[in-house]
């Protein structure tokens, strides 16, 4: 099999004007993946407020927007979104200004820094950090739970709303820790993938469903996105061992979820709820 990269792909197969007059909020948005979300739906036309508790990272996002879409319109607010006060706060504060949110991007989510075995706490189950721990699940699913019940309650009153949740293919499978190691072996292993993330993504799909159940008759869709592994300069023995495991033969690039994104959010979508779509290249088969 050739192994490759598919590089400089270009992905706008929806018209500018698919999501004109919507509105899209994004949690983490400055997170990896947080800018394409935003990217694509200004793109198709929608209005974006850009939802993160780091500014640096709020800003590394709506740089990347304006240089890909400069006519984007849209707002970014710092806010904690483990916190319903905070939450509950925006949220008010976007209803005095006439400000509706029609599709709600759940992306906020910690992807554990990968320690050395040799640096101190590391991801071996045996010594875990609780505190990353319950971080991972404050912000993965408290805060997934908080937003979803603040804006859906919202859209389930307008009768209309859509609700996208990032998951992750190792929401479906076990992360194989020997993708971490140079020789594919367990004695070699120099960093594992802690419980948390996959736990955090499994839950998701859980949301998912109860969401779409919930408020289906209120015209409110819910559904989510199991993204594969994603291009990021990992380890060149990360990206080999993960690419020989994937049926396409290569990782994902950043963009090319971007479509998807805009489908669910469409009303290409429109008969579509409770489902999650696997986007991971073969992976998890």
């Amino acid at each position: 099999m050739n192994y490759f990269f598919r590089e400089n792909i270009s992905l706008q197969n929806f018209k500018k004007d698919t999501l004109a007059g919507k509105s899209a909020l994004i949690t983490g948005a400055g997170g990896f993946l947080g800018p394409r979300h935003a990217i694509a739906l200004s793109r198709a036309g929608a209005k974006v407020f850009l939802l993160d508790v780091n500014k640096e990272g709020l800003d590394s996002c709506e740089h990347k927007l304006v240089k890909e879409n400069p006519s984007a319109i849209f707002e970014s607010v710092i806010c904690d979104i483990t916190s319903l006060e905070s939450v509950e706060k925006l949220a008010i504060n976007l209803d005095n200004d006439s400000e509706k949110v029609d599709i709600l991007i759940n992306n906020a989510s910690i992807n554990p820094e990968m320690k050395n075995l040799n640096a101190g706490p590391s991801g071996r189950l045996e010594d875990y950090d609780l505190d990353e721990w319950n971080k991972e699940i404050d912000v993965g699913i408290t805060g997934t739970f908080i937003c979803s019940r603040v804006f859906g309650s919202r859209m389930a009153e307008r009768n209309y709303g859509v609700i996208i949740n990032i998951s992750s293919d190792l929401a479906i499978r076990s992360p194989d820790q020997r993708v971490y190691s140079p020789t594919e072996s367990f004695e070699d292993i120099e960093s594992y993938k802690p419980l948390g993330y996959s736990v955090v993504k499994t839950a998701l799909i859980g949301m998912t469903r109860y969401l779409a159940e919930y408020w289906g008759y209120k015209n409110v869709r819910v559904n989510a996105i199991l993204p594969g592994g994603v291009f990021n300069n990992q380890p060149k023995h990360l990206v080999e061992n993960v690419k020989k495991r994937t049926l396409l033969g290569r990782w994902a690039n950043e963009n090319e979820y971007e479509d998807a994104i805009v489908f669910l959010a469409s009303n290409s979508s429109s008969y579509m709820t409770g489902q999650s779509i696997i986007m991971d290249g073969g992976r998890s088969i």
